[in-house]
């Protein structure tokens, strides 16, 4: 019996890494590749597999440490002292050569168990075919190929999108963690994949390269933006902010959960392994762990306080609220019928919609700003817009009005506090725009809208626009907004209902101008009028707080001037 220490694997990086988990005790007996501790990095969660197998003598870290490439992590004794050294110095140099008798086969014939041995984490790379597969999506599972981007004999780029997949909330580009061609492609449009499954073969050559399991660099959102902010770090819960689509089980009441300190859920992957294979959201469980992390335990507790709960009423929705389903009839009996499959963002958004318009106490407020003065000025920046190659339409004007207005009336820029008994008052202003795709309603978010210029906000409502069409927007684009404008002027109507995107706590809903007679000075006048209407939550608001902030964003559309006080 040999003791060995191991230590941390080759990060690819000089940075100190949190040590968040640690999955083994003294005494343990591991198998080549268990993990023994759980690492995050400013990029995600990653597990440290053990390169031998033996007992746990001793271990040398604990939960909080900061470590780096090369710190000691544990001792374990071995079944043999010919176990291989892994990539990144992983055993113990300090120990004293065996004596010749006793010295293993030569290199040669202990590099195959080398290569083998190698940790997850390692990042060094011989050349050859490699395998490339899907990174860890940060909890999400059974994703949707819905584009291929290469074929075999294509080279690639280290970052080049390899394919493209549909999660929960938007699609995202999966890219290559390293150069080289193609030689096999082993997924098809229409699969479902997971963390772990094969995207391709890759013939690379020599060089030091990210895995290709991508553990250490996850995806989380497009090629442009690699949302492993923090991947996710889990099935994406608490995406109430971000758009209409909202996780498949957030109907489902949960007990407040300790937030995490990125507002994310907080688990390390063997939790989020457990979740899956148990079937439970980790948005709904609250963490007890440090900083609200959810270990191991905080799961089984979850299951086990649900299994103890009386089953839910026969016929009831799954948002719990008791009210029975409405009925499947047979129409075909009356003619000739089609069943047409509603797209993930679709069925996503239906279930949002429904939750909120449960959840919310709506109250919807109508109102018209004449404009007139604001389409004259729109109409002589024409040119000015050519020549930048903005298309300066009204919205950027109702975005910049609309971000105005929520500073002047803070009361509209909170969301209420899961225990009722707090509003959290957000001292940051992102506006979102709802944009209607083929495939679903979604809704990106202008950041900081009220530190913008109304050309900055034209042009990053068309670049968000474009990118919400071709289905690439990132997690990023869709998270963080405090209000949110849905526009129906250029199709028609003269007013509508929007609903409240919870955990926001109004929608301002834009319907179409019209040239209407308005009394002035005496006469009527010709004047363009944009009829607009306020939804929102009057747990947080009050009706007499809606009507002042229709009155003074209409005062803002009719002058824009005003704007700039």
């Amino acid at each position: 019996m040999a003791a060995e220490k191991l230590n941390v694997p080759d990060l690819g990086t000089d940075d100190s890494v949190e040590v968040i988990e640690v999955l083994v005790k003294p005494g343990d007996t591991l198998k080549l590749n268990d993990s023994v501790v759980v690492l995050e990095s400013d990029k995600a969660a990653m597990e440290i597999p053990a390169t031998v197998a033996g007992v746990v003598k001793e271990v040398l870290i604990k939960v909080g440490a900061q470590v780096k490439t090369g710190t000691p992590l544990l001792v374990i004794e071995s079944a043999s002292s010919s176990a291989v050294a892994p990539v990144g110095a992983m055993a113990d140099k300090s120990a004293e050569p065996a004596p010749k008798a006793a010295q293993p086969a030569p290199a040669k014939a202990a590099e195959p168990a080398a290569s083998t041995a190698a940790p997850a984490g390692a990042m060094a790379d011989k050349g050859g075919i490699e395998t490339i597969s899907i990174p860890d999506l940060g909890g999400v599972t059974d994703a949707e190929v819905i584009d291929v981007l290469v074929k075999v004999g294509d080279t690639v780029k280290k970052e080049q999108g390899l394919i493209t997949l549909e999660t929960d909330k938007a699609a995202m580009e999966v890219p290559s963690p390293k150069a080289g061609k193609v030689t096999a492609i082993k997924i098809k449009l229409g699969d479902k994949v997971s963390q772990g499954a094969v995207i391709l073969d890759l013939e690379v050559a020599g060089g030091a390269v990210a895995t290709p399991t991508a553990k250490v660099s996850p995806v989380a959102a497009s090629a442009s933006a690699a949302v492993a902010a923090p991947a996710d770090k889990a099935a994406e819960p608490k995406l109430a902010t971000a758009s209409a689509a909202a996780p498949a089980g957030a109907m489902v009441d949960k007990p407040a959960a300790v937030a995490a300190p990125t507002g994310d859920v907080y688990a390390g992957p063997a939790v989020r392994q457990l979740a899956r294979q148990l079937g439970v959201d980790l948005s709904k469980v609250p963490g007890t762990g440090g900083k609200g992390r959810i270990v191991k335990e905080d799961v089984e507790a979850w299951v086990k306080a649900r299994l103890s709960q009386p089953a839910a009423a026969a016929g009831a929705v799954t948002s719990g609220s008791g009210i029975p389903a409405i009925d499947d009839i047979d129409f075909s009996k009356f003619g000739a019928i089609e069943e047409v499959e509603m797209t993930k963002l679709h069925r996503l958004t239906a279930i949002n919609m429904a939750k909120n318009w449960l959840n919310v106490p709506h109250v919807t407020q109508f109102d018209e700003a004449d404009i007139t003065d604001l389409e004259s000025f729109r109409s002589e920046q024409k040119a000015l817009a050519d020549k930048k190659g903005i298309k300066l339409t009204p919205l950027p004007f109702i975005v910049k009005a609309a971000a105005k207005a929520l500073a002047e009336h803070p009361q509209f820029n909170v969301s209420l506090h899961s225990s009722m008994t707090k509003l959290i008052r957000k001292k940051y202003v992102n506006i979102g725009v709802a944009v209607a795709t083929p495939a679903g309603l979604m809704v990106p978010v202008i950041k900081n809208a009220d530190q913008k210029t109304i050309w900055q906000i034209a042009k990053e409502i068309a670049d968000l626009g474009a990118k919400a069409k071709d289905r690439k927007l990132t997690r990023e684009d869709m998270e963080g907004a405090c209000f949110t404008i849905s526009s129906l002027g250029n199709i028609g109507g003269s007013g509508f209902t929007p609903i409240v995107n919870a955990p926001e706590v109004a929608i301002l809903g834009v319907s179409k101008a019209s040239i209407k007679p308005v009394w002035q000075d005496n006469a009527f006048v010709p004047r363009t009028m944009l009829p607009f209407s306020l939804s929102y939550d009057h747990r947080a608001v009050n009706g007499v707080d809606g009507g002042m902030f229709c009155t003074y964003l209409a005062a803002l559309l009719s002058d824009i001037r005003l704007m700039m006080l």
